[in-house]
């Protein structure tokens, strides 16, 4: 995907995550992320969408240290002020991310191989999807995503954050490999004691546990925000239902 494409996923996800919150309480649970109310899935992506514009549009070469996503901003927007801030956090977001140079250079937080301009806009875009994804689940909605939007947030789990993760690690080597079967997109994923290694391919390859199905009903599943119901595990079901516990993605 281009990052036009990225901004376009941005600016759809964010108006559609506005608009369910704006005709629901909240105080309305959120049941994919248990510990959150709305309000605070809005002040959480509402401070990620401006953290990600002070980087962006500041060039900073080091993060910005915060205990929370939105103690970037030093008064806190009241219930009946929260979708207006929201919504003004993601316009400023998507501004910064149209107007950067292409040679754009600031601190990112994983190795992908992109530019800084490219990665935010990727990164911004499934943030704003996966917690779009949440807002609605407060009330019992759930939109899907078109396949290569699915693909692409499927790629940055697999390839940028559970190289990171700690919790897949093991004694013993095991392979596992997902395959999207609609688009013939595939990612060989190695576990064992060290680092979990991972490919992506256009052709399957032979593994100890096989996850597969359409990207767009893997993309939420691997980021734990709908049930397993559509996809076909086949051979050590145990890692597929470990997979629950152990990739929870937090905000930086």
């Amino acid at each position: 995907m281009s990052i036009e494409n990225w901004l376009t996923s941005l600016r759809d996800e964010g108006a559609l995550l506005a608009e369910v919150a704006g005709s629901t309480a909240p105080t309305a649970r959120v049941p994919t992320c248990p510990d959150w109310a709305l309000r605070d899935l809005l002040l959480h992506v509402g401070g990620v969408h401006r953290w990600a514009t002070t980087i962006v549009r500041e060039a900073r070469a080091e993060p910005i240290a915060l205990v929370n996503s939105h103690d970037i901003v030093a008064e806190l927007p009241t219930d009946d002020e929260l979708v207006d801030w929201f919504r003004a956090g993601h316009a400023a977001l998507v501004d910064a991310l149209a107007a950067a140079p292409a040679d754009l250079a600031c601190w990112t937080f994983m190795r992908t191989g992109s530019d800084s301009a490219a990665f935010w806009a990727r990164r911004q875009a499934h943030e704003t999807t996966i917690h779009r994804m949440d807002a609605e689940a407060a009330v019992g909605r759930y939109t899907p995503v078109a396949p290569d939007l699915a693909a692409d947030g499927i790629d940055e789990l697999l390839t940028g954050f559970v190289p990171r993760n700690r919790k897949l690690r093991g004694e013993t080597e095991r392979t596992l490999l997902v395959s999207a079967t609609d688009l013939g997109r595939h990612w060989f994923v190695r576990l064992g004691p060290d680092r979990p290694r991972i490919s992506a391919s256009d052709q399957p390859t032979a593994a100890d546990t096989t996850i597969s199905g359409p990207a767009a009903v893997l993309y939420p599943v691997l980021w734990n925000r709908r049930p397993w119901d559509g996809l076909t595990v086949t051979g050590d079901a145990e890692l597929a239902a470990r997979w629950s516990d152990a990739v929870r993605v937090t905000w930086s």
